[in-house]
């Protein structure tokens, strides 16, 4: 069977790619299936730089394709952090609880009205054998006064959306993956993939 290796150790985060390359053809492998593979470290400014990233290491080190995420948080009233620190913004260890609480306390003066934030999800798909692609995708929402759900992680439980009158933890798994900035991205990825796929196959 032909393979995909999706750069995270994350297997929830496998799962919604499966989705996409099952029907394909292709087995999805994680790197949890590669002992000793490399930990790339996110050097880049943007999303799509860490991805690129990660996608292009990963590819190189096993000489297959790889598809590869970078995604966070971004609060316009906070000039747009965490973005890409978003997994360590209150600190090195990555720590859900303090990360939530920081961007909660440097928003307490802020009015709701000025609470918007987005999640955003960049996609990089990376080969030996061609050049990489990019897509992204995300969701708007608004940071609530304080977590509500227990479905979510991350930010899920303060990012509020106004038209499901819901915080992300609140959705349940089914909800969350139909509007989520990954699935979003994947929408937008589903168009390019087949012709990824084809030169990929022609270059075998």
């Amino acid at each position: 069977m032909k393979t995909v290796i999706i750069a995270t150790k994350n297997k929830g985060k496998a799962k919604e790619f499966e989705s996409l390359f099952h029907p394909k053809g292709y087995e999805v492998l994680t790197l949890l299936d590669f002992v000793g593979a490399t930990d790339v470290e996110e050097t880049g400014e943007t999303f799509e730089e860490n991805a690129i990233l990660k996608a292009e290491a990963i590819a190189k080190e096993f000489g297959r394709f790889v598809l590869a995420d970078d995604s966070g948080l971004i609060v316009d009233a906070l000039d747009g952090r965490p973005g890409v620190y978003s997994a360590r913004y209150a600190g090195e260890k990555k720590n859900d609880a303090a990360n939530t609480a920081k961007v909660l306390d440097e928003l307490e003066e802020v009015p709701e009205t000025e609470r918007t934030a987005r999640f955003y999800c960049a996609l990089a798909l990376a080969s030996p054998n061609q050049e990489t692609i990019t897509v992204s995708g995300s969701v708007e929402g608004l940071i609530a006064g304080k977590p509500e759900g227990e479905n979510g992680f991350g930010y899920d439980p303060v990012f509020y959306l106004k038209e499901k009158g819901k915080t992300m933890a609140e959705l349940n798994s089914e909800e969350k993956n139909a509007i989520s900035h990954r699935a979003n991205a994947l929408k937008v990825l589903e168009r390019k993939l087949d012709q990824f796929l084809a030169r990929e196959e022609g270059n075998r």
